[in-house]
């Protein structure tokens, strides 16, 4: 690190589970983002900050003047533009040292397999199954850790999907890619500002804490919020022997 990078980094070198050589580690990651909407805006906005050195923010939708209520990686001047570039431009202003590459487009199969078998780890800011399954599979083909959220009206989501441990499950185990799920939209549900930026800014937190090696994750465990009452529900949550994704692995 050069004297500009041991200042700015210098709240987090004086912790002593992250240090230099902490963030040392931040700063050769590469994270994946995918989605840049509600989630994907906090938790980008404090991987910049961080200092992880390189993040790739994956939307291929544009700016659209009911996303402001709470996606603050935009602008009321960027309405229209792609998500992607916009929050590039966000990130650029909080930390021009880290590399953002904005890929406005959605992401999959041969695109998808390629951006997660280069990541360090992927944070799943999505806002729909097919999309989770998809980065799901990747990150299990490539053992790359998965950090997903979720948030809709009063109700968000966290957990870690890690298949580096042998006994967590992945996105899969817990929700099986061959069940209905009621797919829920911000458009037509709503959805509390405030709420995905906690869900959103504890995604960014556990992928830190993966990239850095520090503290235990929240793998095998997904914790559900009512923002209504600010109350955390715990669920254990353990491999599935039948999962289609992730039964195979050692």
């Amino acid at each position: 690190m050069n004297d500009n990078q041991l200042l700015r980094y210098s709240r987090h070198i004086l912790l002593n589970e992250i240090g230099i050589e902490g963030q040392d580690k931040l700063l050769a990651a590469h994270a994946v983002v995918i989605g840049a909407g509600g989630l994907g805006s906090p938790a980008a906005f404090y991987l910049a900050s961080a200092g992880i050195g390189k993040i790739t923010l994956v939307d291929n939708d544009t700016v659209d003047l009911t996303n402001l209520q709470r996606q603050i990686l935009h602008t009321t001047e960027r309405v229209g533009q792609s998500k992607a570039e916009s929050g590039r431009t966000t990130l650029a202003g909080i930390n021009p040292e880290v590399e953002v590459v904005a890929l406005a487009e959605r992401v999959a199969d041969e695109r998808l397999d390629a951006l997660v078998r280069d990541a360090s780890v992927v944070l799943d800011c999505s806002d729909n199954f097919a999309t989770r399954h998809a980065v799901n599979r990747a990150c299990v083909a490539h053992g790359v850790p998965l950090v997903s959220g979720a948030a809709i009206r009063f109700d968000g989501q966290l957990s870690v999907f890690d298949v580096r441990q042998d006994d967590a499950p992945c996105y899969a185990c817990l929700f099986p890619p061959d069940q209905e799920f009621e797919e829920v939209l911000c458009s037509t549900m709503g959805v509390f500002a405030p709420l995905v930026g906690i869900i959103g800014t504890m995604q960014a937190a556990e992928a830190l804490k993966l990239v850095a090696g520090i503290g235990t994750s929240v793998a095998g465990r997904l914790l559900l919020l009512d923002a209504r009452t600010m109350e955390w529900t715990d669920i254990r949550v353990g491999r599935s022997p039948e999962c289609p994704v992730c039964a195979g692995r050692r």
